[in-house]
């Protein structure tokens, strides 16, 4: 009978959601994030934006503490959408995918005459997305909403979790936290037992990444790249 601990990496805000989840599945969930997320104070912001674009829901705190909530907002998936809308924002949409979805959808409903973009993301990241809608001849300001840095150290959790063969499965929502988790336990006595164990991941990026480091366990792709296709891959026990 496969472990039913699961280790969840996502870090906060949506560690917790994601464990509450996976527990109404029938797992047990393990929190071990490999990143910290620190939120970023918003400076030099147009006086309007014709709508903001989120890439990720660790940017919803920013936007909703720097701008007006009756702009449309445009998320990358629905747990993004979600959590804006949670937000007090009146006017969401889903791109249901990943950033190329999202410059389509902003291509398709939006027009360069109605007003500048105002793209929250993390450090480095959004900068494809930006370029993307450029092109268009949209007016995109690209602003940092939050900072990562890597957690250092495996919890002991996992460690005795791990000896007592009560984990199975990992999750990973992005190759980021993937590389900083793998990193994290590269020298541990465990290496290998960690590699064996079953993964699922939000992206092929992820899976690649896995890979590249030598899993040797299965990894399973999540059908769309959000948090309840990942659920939809790990199953109910």
């Amino acid at each position: 009978m496969q472990p039913r601990g699961v280790i969840i990496t996502r870090p906060e805000p949506g560690l917790s959601e994601s464990a509450a989840d996976v527990a109404r599945l029938g797992w047990v969930p393990v929190l071990a994030p490999a990143l910290h997320v620190r939120q970023c104070v918003l400076t030099g912001l147009p006086k309007q934006s014709a709508a903001v674009v989120l890439t990720s829901g660790q940017a919803v705190a920013a936007a909703a503490q720097s701008v007006a909530l009756s702009v449309p907002v445009f998320a990358v998936g629905n747990a993004t959408a979600h959590k804006a809308r949670m937000a007090g924002f009146t006017t969401v949409w889903s791109a249901q995918g990943n950033a190329q979805d999202l410059a389509a959808m902003l291509v398709r409903q939006c027009a360069p005459v109605q007003g500048s973009l105002l793209l929250l993301s993390g450090a480095g990241q959004g900068l494809e997305l930006a370029a993307s809608l450029r092109v268009h001849g949209f007016a995109v300001v690209r602003r940092v909403a939050y900072r990562t840095a890597p957690v250092v150290g495996c919890p002991e959790s996992v460690c005795h979790g791990l000896q007592a063969q009560q984990l199975g499965t990992i999750l990973f929502f992005s190759a980021r936290s993937a590389q900083s988790w793998l990193n994290m336990v590269r020298q541990s006595s465990m290496w290998h037992q960690f590699l064996a164990l079953r993964a699922v991941v939000i992206s092929a990026v992820v899976a690649q990444t896995l890979h590249k480091a030598g899993w040797t366990g299965p990894v399973q792709v999540a059908a769309r790249p959000d948090a309840p296709a990942m659920l939809a891959a790990l199953g109910r026990v």
